[in-house]
């Protein structure tokens, strides 16, 4: 799925860089290779982790000094094999974003403590009966970020994989909310 015309309806007048994935499965463009469904291979998510994460560096240096400025917060937006790659690099850089939407994340491992995600801000959809991220995933990933100090929020629906309505108009919310630092949602 493209997010590039769902992320500007999102949050209008924002800024969007929109990376591709350099790995290829089946003629989808992805951010990093699978052994097989929920198996990464775990050398080539590092790959691609410090890739994804030297891409928003420098992006964010590159215009202007926004951070320095206090201009703009960094908002981060993925969509299955987007929203992993997008976790995997907050757990590997927990400051660069200051809020997430990750649409249907699998991390089918247990990541270390990342103490640098308090106050962090994510919101995860998924669907019920999603058989490519299943629900107790999604559930132990949430946790996670919890335990981690990150203010989180879950938005289900009653589906699989497939993207719905509700997640989009949950994510619109998210996005544009007024930042809400060390409070549940």
């Amino acid at each position: 799925m493209q997010l590039l015309p769902l992320a500007g309806n999102l949050l209008p007048g924002a800024t969007v860089v929109a990376p591709r994935g350099d790995v290829s499965e089946m003629g989808a463009a992805r951010f990093f290779r699978r052994l097989a469904e929920g198996r990464y291979d775990m050398a080539d998510l590092a790959r691609a982790t410090d890739k994804m994460k030297g891409f928003v560096q420098a992006h964010i240096h590159a215009d202007a000094g926004v951070r320095a400025a206090g201009a703009g917060e960094i908002y981060g937006l993925g969509y299955s094999n987007g929203a992993n790659i997008l976790a995997s690099v907050m757990l590997s850089a927990p400051k660069l974003f200051s809020r997430a939407v990750l649409m249907h994340p699998l991390i089918p491992f247990a990541p270390g403590l990342q103490a640098g995600l308090a106050g962090r801000e994510v919101l995860i959809t998924a669907g019920r009966h999603d058989p490519i991220c299943p629900p107790d995933l999604t559930l132990r990933l949430e946790a996670y970020f919890r335990s981690q100090g990150a203010t989180t929020e879950l938005e289900w629906h009653e589906g699989g994989h497939e993207l719905r309505p509700s997640e989009v108009e949950a994510a619109r919310r998210f996005l544009s909310a007024v930042p809400v630092t060390g409070s549940s949602r």
